[in-house]
């Protein structure tokens, strides 16, 4: 069992409700036309990594003909996963050592994945698993744009709490996150090099403000609530990568003032004064093919 991403990275539910936001379906024409596969064949789709499965669920909903196999490592995201996207084949499976035969997919893909991964065992797998002329699709977030809510208000309890977690936080060194980015030129060059052709680009922006009026109440509602999944995912993670280093009364009052935060976030929406918090993801499709 490996719950190191679900418990040390990023939260189950942080991961999900995020990516739901930004896998919606009012997107996936932008997402389709990038991806540029055949709907008139019934598909056989790999996600690689794809950790709580809301990815996945959108690919379920885009071709609904296609059959859709997605593997994570993080046992967690995969049970996850397993209760919330259906009609999907979960399984639990390494980016390096992929349990399928060669030539078994007529698309692969992967989202926020590249970076951590060494690139020729990363697309080394795939190129065995993909079909003569498979697709190889390799989804990257780039720099977007994030405009929160003023911190003036923040508690002197809630600065302490963070400046003390950031002191004694080593994640990224010792997971390795990120040790493989590349940039918007690197990643279409690591592609080809590494046995693709035919390689192109492109660009999603996914623009979650809750106050614009193109988005349902229900929407914006849940643009609020996955900062609050966020937020609470992030203190629950010190528990387990920092154990010791706080107590139980300093997390559930970190807790408590969170939530109070986001219940008056969206009392303030439902009365009508608008803040304009913005979160804008930019993701890159770079699209290949065997």
């Amino acid at each position: 069992m490996n719950y190191i991403w679900s418990k040390y990275v990023q939260g189950t539910k942080t991961l999900y409700y995020s990516r739901k936001l930004r896998f919606d379906d009012m997107f996936k024409e932008y997402y389709k036309k990038l991806f540029r596969l055949d709907e008139s064949r019934t598909l056989k789709i790999l996600e690689i990594g794809c950790g709580p499965g809301a990815l996945a669920g959108a690919l379920h909903r885009w071709y609904p003909n296609a059959e859709i196999t997605a593997i994570d490592r993080d046992s967690e995201f995969i049970d996850f996963a397993s209760e919330h996207e259906n009609g999907i084949t979960f399984t639990e499976g390494d980016a390096v050592a992929l349990p399928f035969e060669d030539n078994s997919f007529d698309a692969v893909i992967s989202n926020t994945v590249s970076e951590h991964v060494e690139p020729s065992k990363f697309y080394g797998e795939q190129l065995r698993v993909l079909k003569p002329n498979g697709i190889c699709l390799v989804l990257s977030s780039r720099k977007g744009i994030t405009i929160t809510q003023s911190d003036s208000n923040i508690s002197e309890f809630e600065r302490q709490f963070w400046k003390k977690a950031e002191q004694h936080d080593n994640t990224t060194d010792k997971y390795n996150i990120g040790k493989y980015w590349m940039s918007e030129a690197e990643l279409p060059a690591a592609m080809e090099k590494y046995g693709f052709k035919n390689i192109g680009t492109g660009f999603v922006t996914v623009d979650l403000t809750p106050d614009d009026p193109k988005y349902s109440a229900e929407l914006a509602h849940d643009m609020i609530d996955s900062e609050r999944y966020s937020d609470i995912d992030g203190i629950d993670s010190v528990i387990h990568s920092m154990p010791g280093r706080f107590t139980g009364e300093e997390i559930e009052e970190m807790k408590r003032f969170t939530n109070l935060k986001y219940d008056e976030r969206i009392a303030q929406y439902d009365r009508g004064e608008k803040l304009w918090d913005t979160n804008v993801s930019i993701t890159m499709v770079i699209r290949g093919v065997k």
